[in-house]
């Protein structure tokens, strides 16, 4: 019991040094993102770029995190449920993750259209595919939310394999299509990349929101094999009321 709550204690207690390392990161990542200097042609809107560019490379980190612990999900099943029960909470979490984000991404890219094309939206080939990674990964959470009960982590485990698939088509678009989607800005032709003095805002906002992300993800895991810890008590007749429930989880934890 006394190795549980120190073990409980430590989490919490790097969980808040994760926290304030993250916001002074992000407060860091503001300041260079409005101090770099001021693009030619776009003036100071280019600057949404320091935040539509983590955002949307992250969206297609997400999305295999879902799909791996979807796969693990699948293969513990019928072999260790508490495992299983772990990924399928993993899973949910990365999936709402790539929502947010995806979310994110879609609209700093629209801001960025209307600046440099003059139109919010265009039915260009990397625009569409970014289009249906988020319609795919809503999909996966209104799943999740209205499924047969039983069979919603199967469904959505098999639908998260699915749209996983459309990362890869989604990232190299513009190398394989015309598009009115910029060109590759790291990694592309010769041409390709930004001025040397626009790195820092573009890496520490990157640094940035990932540990923004991996802090929310950790928090929607925990509170999600919570969720599962009581539904199971529940099922097990624990029905007595929030005490009993509590007792339950107590001695799962203590175990």
């Amino acid at each position: 019991m006394n190795d549980t709550r120190k073990t409980s204690g430590l989490s919490g207690i790097l969980g808040r040094i994760w926290l304030v390392l993250t916001f002074v990161v992000m407060a860091y990542g503001f300041y260079v993102a409005m101090t770099a200097p001021t693009e030619a042609t776009m003036g100071n809107l280019y600057r949404v770029f320091f935040y539509h560019f983590p955002h949307t490379i992250l969206s297609f980190v997400f999305p295999y995190l879902n799909c791996v612990a979807s796969l693990l999900y699948l293969w513990w099943r019928p072999r260790n449920i508490e495992r299983a029960n772990a990924a399928d909470a993993f899973a949910l979490a990365s999936a709402e993750l790539t929502v947010l984000y995806a979310s994110v991404g879609l609209a700093t890219g629209m801001l960025w259209g209307r600046a440099a094309w003059g139109i919010w939206w265009t039915w260009d080939a990397r625009l569409t595919t970014y289009l249906l990674l988020w319609l795919s990964y809503v999909s996966y959470l209104l799943v999740r939310r209205f499924a047969a009960p039983g069979q919603t982590a199967v469904i959505s485990a098999a639908l998260a394999v699915f749209a996983a698939l459309d990362i890869p088509i989604c990232y190299m678009s513009i190398r394989w299509w015309r598009t009115q989607h910029p060109a590759p800005v790291f990694g592309g032709g010769a041409d390709s990349g930004i001025d040397p003095s626009m790195y820092p805002a573009v890496l520490w906002n990157l640094a940035a929101w990932a540990m923004w992300g991996a802090l929310i993800l950790g928090v929607r895991y925990v509170v999600e094999r919570r969720r599962q810890r009581i539904a199971a008590a529940r099922a097990l007749g624990y029905l007595e009321g929030d005490l009993a429930i509590n007792t339950h989880l107590h001695q799962e934890a203590t175990r």
